[in-house]
């Protein structure tokens, strides 16, 4: 019952030899429930934040030329958008310089940031080429249920949130139930600024407070040479 485990964390440690083991030993993990369309935020073993978000509206697998969400468990293999304003949008994993307002009307580009999943498992071996990315969307009306193209949306806000407390490894795992009862991590001391006190929980319902006007253009900024695509 174990042997599956051992095989995903032994194809972790070959894949991300010498000092990228330095990020795989950071304790932060992520559970994603379909069900539940949740994203839970776990720190040594303890829950730190819960996000709504959207996934597949065309179901659950890994096919080619599918437009579905993968199972099991994968890891962050690039992250991209350190530095791109909220609304960026994305293109080829690109800023173009256009910036959008949440729920902009006909709008539904990769924006914000985006993190970029490597399956670990036969049943989601195709997800890093396949552009499976947790990443924002302009259409926030839409988190909380199945809605995506494939890849794991979520708010502006919360992306960035996201973004900033995974490694480049961190494991992912993507599940069909519920998300499972796991206690709060407890609260930080004061001199950790900028790093949530206690587990936060998001409602898919708030608004976009730090969004740019849409359409607005900047200066395009390149942040990773490479194509494809992900929704």
């Amino acid at each position: 019952m174990f042997r599956p485990l051992v095989i995903v964390f032994a194809f972790v440690s070959i894949a991300y030899p010498f000092g990228a083991r330095a990020e795989l030993a950071l304790p932060s993990r992520v559970i994603i429930s379909v069900r539940d369309q949740k994203l839970m935020l776990l720190e040594n073993g303890a829950k730190v934040a819960t996000y709504p978000v959207s996934t597949s509206k065309f179901g659950l697998g890994d096919g080619w030329g599918r437009m579905t969400t993968p199972l099991g468990f994968l890891q962050v293999a690039q992250k991209i958008g350190d530095h791109a304003p909220t609304g960026a949008v994305f293109h080829n994993r690109r800023f173009t310089g256009e910036i959008l307002l949440p729920n902009a009307p006909g709008r539904d580009p990769i924006i914000t940031r985006i993190i970029w999943l490597r399956g670990l498992e036969a049943s989601n071996v195709h997800a890093f080429n396949r552009c499976i990315y947790i990443h924002g969307t302009p259409q926030e009306k839409t988190i909380g249920r199945p809605a995506s193209y494939g890849c794991i949306r979520m708010k502006s806000s919360d992306v960035t949130a996201l973004y900033s407390q995974l490694p480049l490894g961190a494991l992912i795992q993507i599940v069909p139930n519920r998300l499972p009862k796991v206690a709060a991590a407890p609260a930080r001391p004061a001199s950790q600024p900028g790093q949530p006190a206690t587990e936060t929980v998001i409602s898919s319902t708030g608004a976009e407070k730090s969004a740019t006007t849409p359409g607005r253009k900047s200066a395009p900024v390149p942040l990773v040479v490479s194509s494809g695509r992900g929704a």
